[in-house]
């Protein structure tokens, strides 16, 4: 496959973005754990500083959620380059559209990528040690 065609243009692009999304995580992640330390250290009541983590964790499951359907479109790409599947490149937002579920569905999904282990942390860290910081403050 020569990265000069429309299938090797749009993989080189979406993989791009997809670790364009990753470092991003990586620093939203940073920025809670000093935004929580910076919030305790002006003596802000635990189970507030609880509440904006969790937040911001939430917020890391929505923004996975966009990486993630990156991911399904790069692994359809991979099938075409590969030859193993028929299709048209270029159809990353046609497919998302097909697979919308509603928001139920959509919520279940920022949910699920939210809780991968690998999101995961530093929030339940983070919010275990408030918990306790809470309960024996």
């Amino acid at each position: 496959m020569n990265l000069d065609e429309p299938l090797g243009q749009e993989w080189t692009t979406l993989q791009n973005n997809h670790e364009h999304y990753e470092r991003g995580a990586l620093a939203l992640k940073v920025v809670t754990v000093v935004f929580a330390f910076a919030l305790l250290a002006v003596n802000l009541p635990a189970l507030i500083v609880a509440l904006v983590v969790a937040a911001l964790w939430l917020q890391e499951g929505i923004y996975r959620t966009s990486q993630s359907r990156l991911g399904q479109r790069l692994m359809v790409l991979e099938g075409l380059i590969r030859g193993c599947e028929s299709g048209v490149p270029f159809q990353l937002h046609t497919q998302w559209r097909a697979a919308r579920s509603g928001v139920g569905g959509l919520l279940r999904e920022y949910l699920s990528n939210a809780l991968r282990p690998t999101v995961a942390y530093p929030y339940v860290l983070l919010l275990l040690g408030l918990l306790v910081l809470h309960v024996f403050r």
